[in-house]
């Protein structure tokens, strides 16, 4: 058993650190979903092999591959529920706040 040198255990206690804060959890949270994607398209739909020779017909079969994976989330929603509201993107707010600041939203309106 041995030490690792001291960047090394600098390194990681900042690491460590830097993992209590609720921050990091936010961006963790995303790149575990984003990871749990990858890995069942890898293991459940077959996208670690290609069946097709070239990049072309390559990206074709992840492109379709992907559109099956969403169709398939689709139908495992109940169909009463619908996604929540998206919040309004920066360019939505800027538009409400600088460009049409006399008239109506732009938005929808219920």
């Amino acid at each position: 058993m041995g030490f690792p040198p001291r960047e090394l255990l600098e390194l990681q206690l900042r690491n460590r650190a830097d993992q209590q804060d609720p921050t990091w959890h936010k961006r963790y949270a995303v790149r575990s979903g984003i990871e749990g994607t990858i890995c069942e398209l890898a293991h459940g739909d077959g996208m670690r092999h290609c069946r097709y020779r070239g990049q072309p017909k390559a990206h074709l079969q992840h492109v379709l591959t992907a559109i099956a994976v969403n169709i398939e989330r689709l139908s495992k929603q109940p169909p009463d529920e619908s996604a929540p509201p998206r919040p309004p993107t920066a360019f939505q707010d800027h538009l409400d706040q600088q460009v049409i600041p006399r008239l109506r939203s732009w938005r929808a309106v219920s």
